[in-house]
C-alpha cells in the first residue's frame, strides 16, 4: 500500500517541479522591455518556410528562414556588424510595409539584424534580448516608412532561424 502512496508523492513532486520550471520560463520571457507573447505564439505555430533571397509579404505569422553561409548570403548592404567566419545569414525582401510606424523584428536565436529601405540602412530605435527565454532571443524596433523593405540577418550560428516582423505593440 505504501508503494502507490510513494508514487503519488513522487508524481506530485514532479508536477510541482514542472509547474515551477514553466513559471520560470514565462518569467524569463517576461523580462523583455516589451511583450514578445505574440511572437512566441507565431514561432510555436509552424512558421512559414522561406529561403534567403525570398520575397514575402508581411502578415500575422513568423517565418522559418533557411540561412546560407554569410559569404553566400548576397547582402544588399554589408552588415553593420562584420560577419564572423563560419556563421550564417540571409536577405529577405518584404513586398511592402503598408503603414509607416514603429515595427519590431524578433528572432528566435542569436543573430544580427540590419534593415534597408529606400537604399539606406535604417537605424534601430530600441533593442531587447533575453538569453533565458526559450524560443525568442531578441527583438529590435525600427521606425519604417511605407514601401518595400529588406531585412538582412547575419552572424547566426545555425542555418535556420525564426523571424517575425510586426507593428510594435
Amino acid at each position: 500500500m505504501r508503494f502507490p502512496q510513494l508514487n503519488a508523492a513522487v508524481l506530485a513532486l514532479l508536477l510541482a517541479f514542472s509547474v515551477s520550471a514553466k513559471a520560470q520560463e514565462t518569467t524569463d520571457c517576461d523580462k523583455f522591455k516589451w511583450s514578445v507573447a505574440r511572437e512566441l505564439a507565431w514561432f510555436a505555430a509552424s512558421p512559414m518556410p522561406v529561403a534567403s533571397g525570398a520575397s514575402v509579404s508581411l502578415g500575422d505569422r513568423a517565418f522559418a528562414v533557411a540561412l546560407k553561409p554569410v559569404e553566400a548570403a548576397g547582402f544588399v548592404m554589408e552588415p553593420e556588424r562584420a560577419p564572423k567566419p563560419g556563421t550564417f545569414g540571409a536577405v529577405l525582401r518584404f513586398d511592402s510595409v503598408d503603414k509607416a510606424g514603429a515595427y519590431q523584428i524578433t528572432l528566435s536565436n542569436e543573430a544580427w539584424i540590419d534593415v534597408v529601405q529606400g537604399g539606406a540602412r535604417v537605424k534601430s530605435t530600441a533593442f531587447s534580448g533575453q538569453k533565458a527565454c526559450p524560443g525568442v532571443r531578441k527583438s529590435v524596433r525600427f521606425d519604417l516608412i511605407a514601401g518595400p523593405l529588406i531585412v538582412e540577418i547575419s552572424n547566426a550560428e545555425s542555418d535556420t532561424i525564426a523571424l517575425a516582423i510586426a507593428p510594435a505593440q
